[in-house]
């Protein structure tokens, strides 16, 4: 056998028509002795066969049988192509074909030889030396096999120099089996590894007159060819441990720092939750860090020195509870209250402003030019601080809002939105009109439409009050008296708010009864705010009645307040004094049992 190492052999077989059938079973006979003598197997030598006439056709190949009783079968089931002569297509299907490693060849790095044994009994049809020595230059060994009447001239251009060690004439068919052994003992050649001195560190291997040393798995060849070195496998980062990485023979293995363990894929680092043991003693929470663990409590408790259990903590000493009036510290949390005869809002820490009715409100603004698109920003800011002294809801207040410039524009009536977050986000959304302040047309569009059943507004019947708020910054370029008139005619209280050039006249004339508390005034849009104060104080209807009251609804409330102070301060003077009374009586007491003491010893 030949086992100076692993070979790729590729045989190409001329079954032209010149080749006669008895001659064709003499070349099946020469592959397969040969083959006999070959150590064959995927990690061993690989055999491929194809035969070529005007044609070439694979009959298997490198990948494709790794017995010999495989490849004896298929080469006994060739059947002659018995045409041309087309050896250099053959040769260039060897090179771009049959020794690739898509069909079983291997990488050219791993230094396996590649050798190519051409059988041919005749004159090529096409032209080979061109293609014969790109195949040479792709690192293919051809030896090229001559058979009876084969061009000489032609096999020494298609094989490998040295020409004597790869040009072979037979002259007969019949001698092709004697010549198998020569060929065999060629091909195979000398054992280097045994009849030279190596001097691999760990292996040679044996190849065609020469050798070359490989390294043990975990180790890579030097540069010198024959010693080797421990493969570093770490050093590539490419190892994806998320701790350490740490190098084994031509591996690796992964660990993980104190207090992790090594997951399922063992690569990736899991916490070591020693909550999870059972004997934290937490009275709350337990919370795992790497080599141990602590204990948390939940919001609104202090941990106790112990590091273990937990104490409330009052939360509204120790958190900004924003609670308008009181707030009252629970377990672990707590809440706010308002003052005897108002209500908590929605939010939870305000309390109400305006808790003793409700109102249909329509705010028409100026949208003119004069006003300017930073000082706009600035009334829509008016307009939301407004809405937060409301109640609003479908049956509590609702709220409109009207732009005027040149024109009139509804932006939301009183039916659209049923909170005042809504309404204020809505509000913020408004996009400046600009153009001119025609105010009559505004209050027109208030009384026909804003207050109309269809928008929103509730009826009549129900003695809901109607507010209207006029905003404006300017004289207005129309008449108003009418339209002013009509307004509180139908039952609309009316408020105007003046700014920068707005005419006291027309404020007053939009005004309802007593005007100085309907109107109000600022020189500057940045100076406006108390204006809102002011409003509140004249929207709040009085309880139960359907027409609005003009008067500060803080003053109730207040004597109510005062009154209660007062009673308590008697009540705990009165406490006092009682308790000032006894403490006399029994110091009275004492210094009569003392005065009789005294007698009794005289």
């Amino acid at each position: 056998k030949c086992r100076t190492g692993p070979l790729d052999i590729v045989f190409v077989i001329d079954s032209s028509r010149s080749v006669r059938p008895f001659e064709f079973e003499t070349m099946r006979r020469f592959m397969m002795d040969i083959i006999g003598n070959l150590d064959v197997g995927p990690n061993a030598t690989r055999v491929g066969v194809i035969q070529y006439s005007s044609q070439v056709q694979n009959i298997f190949s490198l990948k494709t049988f790794f017995t010999r009783a495989d490849m004896e079968r298929a080469i006994n089931s060739i059947i002659p192509l018995a045409q041309g002569t087309m050896t250099g297509l053959a040769i260039q299907y060897a090179m771009n074909v049959a020794f690739t490693t898509q069909e079983g060849a291997r990488p050219l790095h791993k230094r396996i030889p590649r050798i190519a044994v051409i059988v041919t009994d005749g004159r090529p049809q096409d032209r080979v030396t061109e293609v014969a020595t790109q195949a040479r230059n792709a690192g293919i060994e051809i030896y090229a096999v001559g058979i009876q009447r084969a061009d000489m001239s032609s096999l020494r251009a298609m094989a490998s120099p040295p020409l004597e060690e790869h040009v072979f004439l037979v002259e007969s068919f019949e001698l092709i089996q004697q010549f198998a052994k020569q060929f065999q003992d060629k091909l195979c050649g000398v054992d280097m590894c045994v009849e030279r001195e190596h001097g691999c560190q760990h292996s040679c291997i044996s190849t065609p007159g020469s050798f070359y040393c490989e390294c043990n798995p975990g180790y890579r060849l030097n540069g010198d060819g024959k010693t080797c070195s421990p493969i570093d496998a770490c050093a590539d980062g490419r190892h994806g441990c998320q701790h350490h990485c740490v190098s084994l023979r031509g591996s690796y293995s992964c660990r993980c720092r104190p207090g992790y363990h090594l997951s399922h894929n063992k690569r990736s680092c899991t916490l070591i939750d020693y909550c999870s043991f059972g004997n934290h003693s937490c009275q709350h929470e337990c919370v795992s860090i790497p080599n141990g663990h602590y204990c948390r409590c939940r919001s609104g408790f202090t941990l106790q020195p112990d590091g273990k259990s937990c104490r409330a903590t009052d939360l509204c000493n120790g958190v900004d509870h924003g609670c308008e009036f009181k707030c009252v510290s629970t377990e672990g949390s707590y809440h706010c209250v308002c003052p005897e005869g108002q209500r908590l809002q929605a939010d939870g820490r305000t309390c109400s402003k305006c808790g003793a009715g409700h109102v249909d409100l329509v705010m028409v603004i100026d949208g003119s030019k004069s006003v300017r698109p930073q000082n706009f920003e600035l009334v829509k800011q008016f307009v939301n601080r407004i809405v937060d002294l409301l109640e609003v809801s479908p049956h509590g207040t609702r709220v409109g809002l009207v732009q005027y410039s040149s024109r009139v524009r509804t932006e939301f009536p009183l039916n659209k939105y049923h909170s005042a977050d809504e309404i204020k986000k809505a509000v913020m959304d408004v996009e400046y009109m600009e153009k001119g302040t025609m105010t009559g047309l505004a209050l027109k569009h208030m009384v026909e439409h804003s207050f109309s059943e269809l928008e929103g507004a509730r009826p009549l019947s129900h003695n809901i009050p109607r507010i209207g708020l006029v905003f404006t910054d300017g004289r207005s370029q129309d008449d108003i008296s009418e339209w002013a008139r009509r307004a509180k005619e139908s039952g609309i209280v009316m408020f105007a708010v003046g700014v920068g050039k707005a005419v006291e006249e027309e404020l007053r004339a939009i005004a309802s009864e007593p005007v100085e508390q309907h109107f109000s005034y600022s020189a500057d849009f940045t100076t406006m705010t108390h204006l809102v104060e002011n409003f509140s104080l004249n929207i709040c209807p009085e309880e139960g009645k359907g027409e609005t009251e003009i008067r500060s609804p803080c003053e109730c409330e207040a004597l109510v307040q005062f009154q209660t102070n007062t009673v308590a301060i008697l009540q705990s003077l009165t406490e006092k004094n009682i308790l000032w009374a006894r403490s006399l009586a029994q110091m009275t007491a004492r210094l009569e049992d003392l005065e009789k003491q005294i007698a009794n010893k005289k």
